[in-house]
Protein backbone atom coordinates (compact mmCIF):
# COMPACT_ATOMS: atom_id res chain seq x y z
CA UNK A 1 0.00 0.00 0.00
CA UNK A 2 1.36 3.41 -0.95
CA UNK A 3 1.60 6.01 1.83
CA UNK A 4 -0.64 9.06 1.53
CA UNK A 5 0.97 11.78 -0.57
CA UNK A 6 1.83 14.93 1.32
CA UNK A 7 3.13 17.09 -1.53
CA UNK A 8 -0.15 18.84 -2.31
CA UNK A 9 1.21 22.29 -1.51
CA UNK A 10 4.62 21.83 -3.05
CA UNK A 11 4.44 23.42 -6.49
CA UNK A 12 7.07 24.53 -8.87
CA UNK A 13 6.86 28.32 -8.90
CA UNK A 14 7.64 28.07 -12.61
CA UNK A 15 4.24 26.49 -13.28
CA UNK A 16 2.43 29.42 -11.68
CA UNK A 17 4.76 31.94 -13.34
CA UNK A 18 4.25 30.34 -16.77
CA UNK A 19 0.47 30.51 -16.36
CA UNK A 20 0.64 34.15 -15.32
CA UNK A 21 3.05 35.16 -18.08
CA UNK A 22 0.72 33.58 -20.63
CA UNK A 23 -1.92 36.00 -19.30
CA UNK A 24 -4.48 33.28 -19.00
CA UNK A 25 -5.03 32.79 -15.27
CA UNK A 26 -5.26 35.81 -13.00
CA UNK A 27 -4.30 34.44 -9.57
CA UNK A 28 -4.13 36.34 -6.32
CA UNK A 29 -4.25 36.04 -2.57
CA UNK A 30 -7.16 38.36 -1.76
CA UNK A 31 -6.58 38.49 1.98
CA UNK A 32 -4.67 36.85 4.81
CA UNK A 33 -5.30 37.17 8.54
CA UNK A 34 -4.49 35.32 11.73
CA UNK A 35 -7.69 33.31 11.23
CA UNK A 36 -7.50 32.40 7.54
CA UNK A 37 -7.13 33.51 3.96
CA UNK A 38 -8.92 33.82 0.63
CA UNK A 39 -7.52 33.25 -2.85
CA UNK A 40 -9.05 33.96 -6.25
CA UNK A 41 -8.26 32.56 -9.68
CA UNK A 42 -9.87 34.14 -12.76
CA UNK A 43 -9.92 33.13 -16.38
CA UNK A 44 -11.85 33.98 -19.53
CA UNK A 45 -12.63 31.26 -22.06
CA UNK A 46 -14.25 31.71 -25.44
CA UNK A 47 -16.64 28.85 -24.69
CA UNK A 48 -20.21 28.72 -23.40
CA UNK A 49 -20.66 28.45 -19.63
CA UNK A 50 -22.39 25.07 -19.83
CA UNK A 51 -19.35 23.53 -21.54
CA UNK A 52 -17.00 24.98 -18.90
CA UNK A 53 -19.31 23.80 -16.10
CA UNK A 54 -19.38 20.25 -17.47
CA UNK A 55 -15.57 20.23 -17.60
CA UNK A 56 -15.29 21.41 -13.97
CA UNK A 57 -17.38 18.37 -12.96
CA UNK A 58 -14.68 16.04 -14.35
CA UNK A 59 -11.60 16.71 -12.18
CA UNK A 60 -10.10 13.39 -13.31
CA UNK A 61 -9.47 15.05 -16.69
CA UNK A 62 -7.75 18.21 -15.46
CA UNK A 63 -6.63 18.00 -11.81
CA UNK A 64 -2.88 17.59 -11.40
CA UNK A 65 -2.03 14.06 -10.22
CA UNK A 66 0.82 15.52 -8.14
CA UNK A 67 -1.85 17.00 -5.87
CA UNK A 68 -3.73 13.80 -5.09
CA UNK A 69 -3.35 11.21 -2.36
CA UNK A 70 -3.30 8.31 -4.83
CA UNK A 71 -0.89 9.92 -7.29
CA UNK A 72 -3.47 9.61 -10.05
CA UNK A 73 -6.13 12.21 -10.84
CA UNK A 74 -8.10 9.53 -12.70
CA UNK A 75 -9.20 8.38 -9.23
CA UNK A 76 -11.08 11.64 -8.62
CA UNK A 77 -14.84 12.10 -9.02
CA UNK A 78 -17.27 14.93 -8.34
CA UNK A 79 -20.97 14.24 -7.67
CA UNK A 80 -22.72 17.53 -8.59
CA UNK A 81 -25.62 17.56 -6.14
CA UNK A 82 -26.06 19.03 -2.67
CA UNK A 83 -24.37 16.58 -0.32
CA UNK A 84 -22.33 15.13 -3.19
CA UNK A 85 -18.66 14.37 -2.84
CA UNK A 86 -15.48 15.48 -4.60
CA UNK A 87 -13.76 12.24 -3.70
CA UNK A 88 -10.75 10.15 -4.59
CA UNK A 89 -10.43 6.38 -4.61
CA UNK A 90 -7.35 4.93 -2.93
CA UNK A 91 -5.80 1.46 -3.07
CA UNK A 92 -7.34 -1.39 -1.09
CA UNK A 93 -10.78 0.23 -0.96
CA UNK A 94 -9.63 3.44 0.72
CA UNK A 95 -10.96 6.89 -0.15
CA UNK A 96 -10.58 10.60 0.52
CA UNK A 97 -13.32 13.22 0.61
CA UNK A 98 -11.66 16.40 -0.62
CA UNK A 99 -14.76 18.61 -0.61
CA UNK A 100 -18.52 18.27 -0.14
CA UNK A 101 -20.91 19.89 -2.60
CA UNK A 102 -23.24 22.42 -0.93
CA UNK A 103 -24.65 24.48 -3.84
CA UNK A 104 -25.25 23.61 -7.48
CA UNK A 105 -26.53 25.92 -10.21
CA UNK A 106 -25.60 24.17 -13.48
CA UNK A 107 -23.79 26.48 -15.88
CA UNK A 108 -23.62 29.25 -13.26
CA UNK A 109 -22.08 28.22 -9.94
CA UNK A 110 -20.77 25.34 -7.86
CA UNK A 111 -19.88 25.67 -4.16
CA UNK A 112 -18.05 23.11 -2.06
CA UNK A 113 -16.86 22.92 1.55
CA UNK A 114 -13.83 21.30 3.02
CA UNK A 115 -10.11 21.40 3.51
CA UNK A 116 -7.94 20.36 0.58
CA UNK A 117 -4.79 18.26 0.86
CA UNK A 118 -2.72 18.84 3.98
CA UNK A 119 -5.29 21.38 5.21
CA UNK A 120 -7.38 18.33 6.16
CA UNK A 121 -5.03 17.61 9.06
CA UNK A 122 -5.41 21.15 10.40
CA UNK A 123 -8.19 22.79 12.39
CA UNK A 124 -9.54 24.62 9.30
CA UNK A 125 -12.48 24.54 6.93
CA UNK A 126 -12.86 26.10 3.52
CA UNK A 127 -15.47 27.21 1.02
CA UNK A 128 -14.61 26.84 -2.67
CA UNK A 129 -16.86 28.63 -5.14
CA UNK A 130 -16.76 28.33 -8.92
CA UNK A 131 -18.71 31.13 -10.63
CA UNK A 132 -19.37 31.21 -14.37
CA UNK A 133 -20.60 34.37 -16.08
CA UNK A 134 -21.69 34.40 -19.71
CA UNK A 135 -20.26 37.27 -21.73
CA UNK A 136 -20.70 38.19 -25.39
CA UNK A 137 -17.34 36.51 -26.06
CA UNK A 138 -17.57 33.42 -23.87
CA UNK A 139 -17.40 32.79 -20.14
CA UNK A 140 -15.67 34.52 -17.24
CA UNK A 141 -14.59 31.88 -14.72
CA UNK A 142 -13.86 32.77 -11.11
CA UNK A 143 -12.67 30.31 -8.48
CA UNK A 144 -12.47 31.51 -4.88
CA UNK A 145 -11.32 29.47 -1.93
CA UNK A 146 -11.74 30.94 1.56
CA UNK A 147 -10.17 29.04 4.45
CA UNK A 148 -10.66 29.80 8.13
CA UNK A 149 -9.57 28.26 11.40
CA UNK A 150 -6.36 27.74 13.31
CA UNK A 151 -2.84 27.29 11.98
CA UNK A 152 0.01 27.40 14.50
CA UNK A 153 2.32 28.81 11.80
CA UNK A 154 -0.21 31.33 10.49
CA UNK A 155 -1.63 31.55 7.00
CA UNK A 156 0.76 33.78 5.00
CA UNK A 157 2.91 31.03 3.45
CA UNK A 158 -0.04 28.65 3.24
CA UNK A 159 -2.16 31.15 1.31
CA UNK A 160 0.56 31.67 -1.29
CA UNK A 161 1.07 27.94 -1.75
CA UNK A 162 -2.67 27.27 -2.09
CA UNK A 163 -2.96 30.13 -4.59
CA UNK A 164 -0.17 28.62 -6.70
CA UNK A 165 -1.72 25.15 -6.61
CA UNK A 166 -5.17 26.42 -7.58
CA UNK A 167 -3.72 28.62 -10.35
CA UNK A 168 -2.10 25.47 -11.74
CA UNK A 169 -5.42 23.59 -11.55
CA UNK A 170 -7.33 26.38 -13.35
CA UNK A 171 -4.63 26.49 -16.04
CA UNK A 172 -5.00 22.72 -16.43
CA UNK A 173 -8.79 23.12 -16.72
CA UNK A 174 -8.20 25.70 -19.45
CA UNK A 175 -5.80 23.36 -21.25
CA UNK A 176 -8.28 20.48 -21.08
CA UNK A 177 -10.97 22.67 -22.63
CA UNK A 178 -8.61 23.77 -25.42
CA UNK A 179 -7.50 20.23 -26.24
CA UNK A 180 -8.90 18.81 -29.48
Amino acid sequence: MKPARTTWLIVSPWIAVAALIAGTVDAEVISVSANGFEVREQLHMELPADKVYEAILLPARWWNSEHTYSGNAANMTLDPRAGGCWCEKLENGGSVQHLQVIYVSPGHALRLRGALGPLQAMAVDGAMTWTLKNTPKGTDITLTYAVGGYSKDGFAALSTAVDQVLADQVARLRNSLQAP
